[in-house]
């Protein structure tokens, strides 16, 4: 590994990093050089980690933002390589969760289904899109390594940050200059998101146009979170998790024999098809539904969730996921996951209403935290005492006027060559699958645009990549959608 600082801005982090006072430079980059086998074919590559300003109006640093970069060596032409943009979620998450376990060049080491060994680290990633993309990781303000400035106190004006709107607006302002010092404005260019992260993109997708001036090739969103279901309440909303609740069950075996005899593909049309046709019109009865529907209702989802008819009758056809999560596996002794409901945990008693503890989040922390703190500072150089946030301090957090749903429909319409990609684990109980089939759907009402969109389904949680099988498959999906959206030499025009 070849190591090359930069200047008097890397010898400041280097001082930083020794000194009593805990503070990063708001503007360096620390570069090293690596290597990695992608689909059997050895390939060079430039890491920079660093941090750039976001600026205010009047030019004066507010944040600052930490990010790692990856090109491809021995490039001919830079102009005609795509850039992937990539965002986690949260709110208030870093880039740690695609950036050291998707579509990067080094990836956890941890076993085929994604649970923690040791000794923690990283190992290169057979599949990473590198081969095809550049790549930068992006830690929105108090994630990761980035920070306010003042980092704390009443001089901190959240509302520049801290909200669904101001952080697609200043990220936008962070994009434009990112990509103006890297000189890629003639790049095609990708946005990446997951959780929450598909929020901010379907947000940026809109931002980057009206407000940078640049136009993408691509939105990706990865287990979209979109509150326009999640938080919203009423039928829809309610209804919307019965097919996750079939796949969970099937994976667990708890489901009918009719059911659990067949293929999970074979059995969620099934489910899908029951929740939109007859389980949003029978919740938006309410009381005025008869006794003879409820209890036919009742029956059915039992049938499709592996619960118990008078369970889902004692709260009156609406299950909440943590119910499902704390009793579909009571009689064995488990909850199930939220994110990612393959993972078992054990709670203090049976009864109650949710688990005590996010099993997935408890694992996924176990094997990430080491993980990224020894892999930015041991092996890309990046020396700093101050805390990698896993998840910062953004909250409050403000989700008032939340029109990205329209905002990328906007986006699409007047940009001919934006195409979209949905991928989604059928075992995830946070942002469903079937919510992001919904989302896709309810993004352009018309159907005009709908041959742009893609959706792809793992068997897999939340972070379907962490499964080594769809590891591979997730990110050949995402270059095959890369390579099928560029422009090719084609007009931009319906």
């Amino acid at each position: 590994m070849k190591i090359i600082y930069f200047g008097l801005a890397a010898l400041a982090l280097f001082q930083t990093s020794f000194s009593q006072e805990r503070k990063l430079p708001i503007d360096t980059v620390v570069t090293t050089q690596h290597s990695v086998t992608i689909n059997g074919k050895a390939m060079d590559y430039t890491a920079q980690v660093g941090t750039q300003p976001v600026w205010d109006e009047t030019g004066m640093p507010i944040a600052s933002l930490h990010y790692t970069y990856y090109t491809r060596n021995n490039v001919k032409n830079r102009a005609e390589r795509p850039l992937l943009i990539s965002f986690n979620g949260g709110p208030g998450s870093g880039s740690v969760w695609m950036h050291l376990a998707y579509t990067g060049p080094r990836i956890l080491n941890i076993d085929d289904e994604g649970y923690p060994v040791q000794p923690y680290g990283v190992r290169e990633n057979p599949y990473s899109v590198l081969d095809v993309t550049d790549i930068v990781y992006v830690n929105p303000a108090n994630t990761g390594y980035s920070r306010t400035i003042p980092e704390t106190g009443k001089e901190v004006d959240r509302e520049k940050f801290f909200g669904i709107n101001a952080d697609i607006k200043y990220l936008a302002e962070w994009l434009n200059t990112f990509v103006t010092r890297n000189n890629r404005w003639r790049s095609p260019k990708y946005i990446i998101g997951e959780s929450y992260g598909g929020t901010r993109v379907m947000g940026l997708s809109l931002a980057l146009q009206d407000q940078q001036w640049m136009y993408l090739n691509g939105v990706i969103m990865v287990s979209p979170a979109d509150y326009k279901v999640i938080r919203t309440g009423g039928p829809v909303s309610d209804a919307m998790n019965l097919p996750y609740y079939t796949a969970t069950a099937w994976h667990h075996k708890a489901l009918p024999p009719a059911l659990q005899q067949k293929d999970l593909l074979d059995i969620l049309p099934e489910s899908e098809d029951y929740t939109i046709n007859t389980l949003i019109p029978a919740l938006a009865k309410g009381w005025n539904i008869s006794d003879a529907e409820k209890n036919k209702v009742a029956e059915k989802m039992a049938y499709y969730s592996g619960l118990d008819k008078q369970e889902i009758l004692d709260q009156n056809l609406v299950v909440p996921n943590s119910y499902f999560w704390k009793h579909l596996l009571k009689d064995r002794g488990y909850h199930v996951g939220r994110l990612d409901s393959r993972y078992l945990g054990i709670d203090r008693q049976m009864a109650g209403m949710r688990p005590d503890y996010s099993a997935e989040l408890t694992s996924w922390l176990h094997s990430f935290t080491p993980a990224i703190n020894y892999y930015l500072q041991e092996e890309l150089n990046f020396k700093t005492d101050i805390k990698y946030n896993m998840f910062g301090p953004v909250r409050p957090w403000n989700n008032e006027n939340d029109n990205t749903r329209d905002n990328l429909r906007q986006a699409m319409a007047q940009n001919p060559y934006l195409k979209v990609l949905v991928q989604s684990g059928y075992y995830d109980g946070a942002t469903t699958y079937f919510n992001a089939k919904y989302t896709m759907w309810q993004i352009d009402p018309s159907g005009k645009m709908k041959d742009r969109f893609s959706f792809k389904g793992y068997r897999s949680g939340h972070m379907m990549y962490l499964r080594r099988e769809d590891l591979k498959k997730s990110n050949d999906d995402i270059r095959e959608f890369i390579l099928n959206s560029l422009a090719n030499g084609k007009s931009a025009k319906y």
